[in-house]
């Protein structure tokens, strides 16, 4: 984060001394990815509702922002729960300057279409991964008949009534899957989400809204039927997933540094394709259900990696698992066929000692012995978690510049390091 005081910029940095086998217990957060989608569907809810373990991430705090300038009350109970009532929505113009800051902020075009039949909201920012169109959405929104424009920046969305209908995904969306399901919910009839995501937080949003009253039926297949409702009733609590991403970034990071890490609070079902991997470089997994032990007391060995949607390996840990290979016995390779711009992260680690050479959607890796403590800069939210590992792994100092990037995704990431025993600070210069 970057402050300005008295014409002088702070920058916030972490420093990282290495290296450290990592050890001990940690406790994952609840899903960003989730949460950013359950926030925008309480505008479908015309009442109260409590949602608990939010991830205390910046992404919770601006989503917040944008739901009171909506007209929504919330009331903060802990750092990690809210009560918000969305019974009295305001406005259906949403703040521009907060809605450019993340890209979870479309989710609330789907909502406001569902509650109030339209909304005006500014294109969606976040990390910079390369084209990332919204197409989908609009196609769906269109098919439940909206009328939705683009100008200068910002979307409108308007609908007299929406109706059910049979919508096939050209191209396998998480966010146009959330958003038309959102969409959806209020709508007259019946609408099926063909060749849907069938990522883990696609199933939270759902179990959310059916808490509150909705019908959606299928999520988690590649099929998601969902019958209109007349209205979404309140009145309920709701608890967050744990994070899938989290608790990867933490196994990862016990393999990359040689450490034993318990991570609990986790769902090892949603985990399967990230031990999988973790067993094959030489890692050691240890199942618990509702928490997952990996150790690693040698160097890992080389490996193939291509990134898919759910169930294949997430593209959010596919940096994370960079540095696990940049330190690897051998030549690996990543094919990421999701992002174009994932690979920036690379250029940081060959700043560490790293052989790492990108080419478009490929990455190759002839594994070093060591990384060395370098001054980095994060591109993107999972590239800084990536670089927290690498300074965790390497010798010597790392300082870790752009921390607004790892702090919209990672509650307290610092703190949760240095419990397992990193030597980490944040400073500000």
């Amino acid at each position: 984060m970057q402050t300005i005081l008295l014409g002088v910029m702070e920058l916030e940095k972490l420093i990282v001394k290495g290296p450290t086998p990592l050890k001990g217990e940690v406790t994952i957060s609840g899903a960003k990815n989730a949460a950013v989608a359950i926030l925008p569907a309480t505008l479908l809810v015309d009442g109260t509702c409590t949602i608990e373990n939010l991830p205390n991430i910046s992404d919770i705090k601006i989503s917040c922002e944008i739901l009171e300038k909506l007209g929504a009350k919330i009331t903060w109970n802990t750092p990690n729960s809210i009560t918000i009532d969305t019974s009295n929505l305001t406005t259906t113009k949403a703040p521009l300057d907060l809605t450019s800051k993340f890209r979870a902020s479309y989710y609330i075009i789907g909502a406001m279409l569902g509650r109030k039949g339209e909304i005006e909201v500014g294109m969606p920012g976040g990390c910079k991964l390369g084209a990332r169109p919204i197409d989908q959405h609009i196609k769906g929104f269109e098919r439940l008949g909206a009328t939705v424009t683009v100008e200068k920046g910002t979307i409108y969305a308007k609908a007299k009534k929406l109706t059910g209908c049979p919508i096939y995904m050209d191209i396998v969306s998480v966010g146009a899957t959330i958003n038309v399901m959102l969409s959806a919910v209020l709508a007259k009839g019946t609408t099926i989400i063909d060749n849907a995501a069938k990522e883990p937080h696609i199933v939270d949003v759902a179990n959310f809204l059916n808490t509150m009253g909705a019908d959606i039926r299928g999520a988690g297949t590649d099929v998601i039927k969902i019958n209109g409702v007349e209205k979404l009733h309140g009145n309920a609590t709701y608890s967050v997933v744990p994070d899938q991403i989290e608790a990867g970034t933490f196994m990862l990071a016990a393999v990359a540094t040689k450490g034993d890490l318990v991570i609990k609070n986790c769902i090892t079902k949603h985990l399967e394709s990230i031990t999988a991997k973790i067993i094959e470089v030489g890692g050691n997994v240890e199942d618990n259900i509702d928490s997952i032990r990996v150790w690693c007391n040698k160097r890992p060995t080389k490996a193939t990696i291509k990134t898919l949607p759910y169930p294949g390996f997430p593209t959010d840990l596919q940096p994370q698992m960079g540095v696990v290979l940049s330190l690897a016995n051998g030549n690996s390779m990543i094919h990421e066929s999701i992002w174009d711009s994932r690979f920036q992260y690379t250029e940081e680690l060959n700043r560490m000692g790293a052989k790492i050479n990108a080419q478009g959607k490929s990455a190759f890796f002839e594994g070093v012995k060591k990384l060395t403590g370098a001054p980095v800069y994060s591109s993107d939210l999972r590239a800084g978690a990536a670089l927290v590992i690498a300074g965790t792994a390497a010798e010597g100092t790392t300082e870790i510049y752009n921390l607004e990037h790892i702090d919209r995704g990672y509650e307290n990431i610092e703190e949760k390091f240095r419990s397992i025993g990193a030597k980490i600070e944040r400073v500000t210069e």
